[in-house]
This record gives structure tokens, sequence and C-alpha cells, in this order.
């Protein structure tokens, strides 16, 4: 391949990475918009994504595997989605987005505990640091009442390192798991809709932006810039989730981050992130 033909690969890829950033971040705004129980909300956004992931399959003729692992990450997936749609109900979405970025911190104790994978000096180092963050917005989560919302971002995080671990492998596929996650959502939760009174212009546009945008939409470009994207750049590129999910919703929906929450959110941010561009260039 030739020096600018792979340099512009280089730059597609990293354009989709941060435009699928940027999509991924309009989750709290989205789901704080609409009036919904957070299941409905979880529901159908998840509906909408697995059409349009699967339209791009059919476009694409990217087949559908079925393994342990692709199932284990559908699983994996729902738990991500419904839990962080929980949480962004019950607590702030600066909460919600920056402990469910804790998933690295997870991956590494859960591959220590499953496949006794010895962890390493900056895994321990990363992982002490993350949970002293944690513990600020659980400090903070029992002064303001979100302490339930905080438990489900949580848990969320747990549910993402699931996604990582089981979409590394020979028999393992991401997009299968991420639409067959999604549809298995969507096929579950929707039906809760019918129990909602509110059908507003608004309401309905926010779905339809959580379906095609943050979801559908955010996952497909993800997919697509990953593989053309070198480690370094795509690890610094995530960081833009956390900060911009918070970041709309302070400006359109006008909600508070505390400085308890402040201070933890630099915490586990930082060090993932640190984290992330120090493993990217040892591999």
């Amino acid at each position: 391949m030739a020096e600018s033909e792979k340099g512009q690969n280089i730059r597609g890829g990293v354009i989709c990475v941060i435009l699928a950033s940027v999509a991924f971040s309009t989750g709290g705004l989205f789901i704080k918009l609409i009036p919904w129980g957070p299941l409905a909300i979880n529901g159908v956004r998840n509906l909408i994504g697995a059409a349009l992931i699967g339209v791009y399959m059919l476009i694409t003729r990217h087949r559908i595997i079925l393994s342990r692992q692709v199932i284990i990450g559908a699983l994996s997936m729902i738990g991500v989605t419904t839990l962080f749609t929980v949480a962004n109900k019950l607590t702030t979405a600066a909460n919600a987005i920056v402990l469910q970025f804790t998933a690295p911190v997870f991956v590494i104790l859960l591959m220590a505990i499953i496949f006794h994978s010895r962890p390493k000096k900056a895994d321990v180092i990363t992982c002490l640091v993350v949970f002293a963050g944690v513990i600020l917005f659980f400090i903070d989560g029992l002064r303001s009442g979100n302490q339930w919302g905080n438990i489900a971002a949580v848990a969320s995080g747990v549910c993402y390192a699931g996604v990582f671990m089981m979409n590394t492998g020979k028999k393992a596929d991401a997009l299968s798991s991420c639409f067959l996650g999604q549809l298995a959502s969507g096929v579950l939760f929707t039906p809760l809709v019918f129990r909602e009174t509110n059908f507003a212009f608004p309401v309905i546009l926010a779905v339809l932006g959580l379906g095609l945008i943050q979801v559908g939409g955010a996952y497909i470009l993800f997919s697509h810039g990953i593989k053309r994207t070198p480690p370094v750049t795509a690890s610094l590129i995530t960081g833009l989730e956390p900060i911009l999910n918070p970041l709309w919703v302070a400006i359109f929906y006008h909600e508070k981050i505390t400085a308890l929450s402040c201070v933890g959110a630099v915490i586990v941010v930082g060090s993932i992130l640190v984290y992330n561009v120090w493993m990217a260039k040892k591999g």
C-alpha cells in the first residue's frame, strides 16, 4: 500500500472514531429529554439501532457469527445498554458515563479471576487510582441520593468489561455481538412503550436520535474506524465521550455536576486514559 493511501486510511479511521465518540456522547442528553421509563427507552433505542446495524451488515455482506464468545458478548451488551439507561435516570449524566468508563479496570480484575492472568504493576496502580476516584462518586451519592444510579453505572462498567473480553479471540465478532444484543434488548423491552403516554414530536425525535445516532450509527462508525486507527490515537479519542456527555447535558438540560464528582471524574478519566495510552504504546 502506498504511503499516501495508508495515510488517507488512517485519517479516515480517526475521523470515524471521533464521530463515533461524539455520537456515543449524546446518550445522556437524549435519555434525559425522554420522559419514559428507562427500560422502555432502552428497548426502542436498541430496536432502532439493531435495524440500522442489520442493514449495514446486509450491505457489507457481514455474516452473523454464532459462537460462545459472541453470545456472551451479546448478553454483556444487553447489560451495558440497560444499566446505562437506568443510571442516567437515577443519577447525573456525568456520574453515569464516568463510572461506566471504569470498564478497563474490571477487565483487569476479571482476567485475573477467570483466566488467572497475573496483573502487572501498572494494572494494580491503575485499579487503585480509579477506585479512589469511584469512592468520591459514592460519597457524593450518599449526600445527593444518587446512590442507586451510581451502582447501576458501575454495574454497566462491569458488563462493558464483558463486551471487551468476549470480543477478542478467533471466534469473536464485535458486530455480531452488538447486533444480537441490541436486537434481543429491543424485542424484550420495547413492549413497555405501550405503558407510556407522552409521544410528542420532540420525544419521538429524541428516541430516533438515540437509536440512529447514539446506538446504530455510533457502533457502525466505531467498528469501521477502529480497524484503521493507531491504538494510541484511538485510546485518546475515546476520552471524548465521558467529557462531552455531561457537557451536552449541562448546556441543553442544565444539569450540574458537583465539585466532588468533578474531582472523581478527573481521577477516573485521567487514569484510564493514561493507562490506555501506556498499554497501546507497549503493544
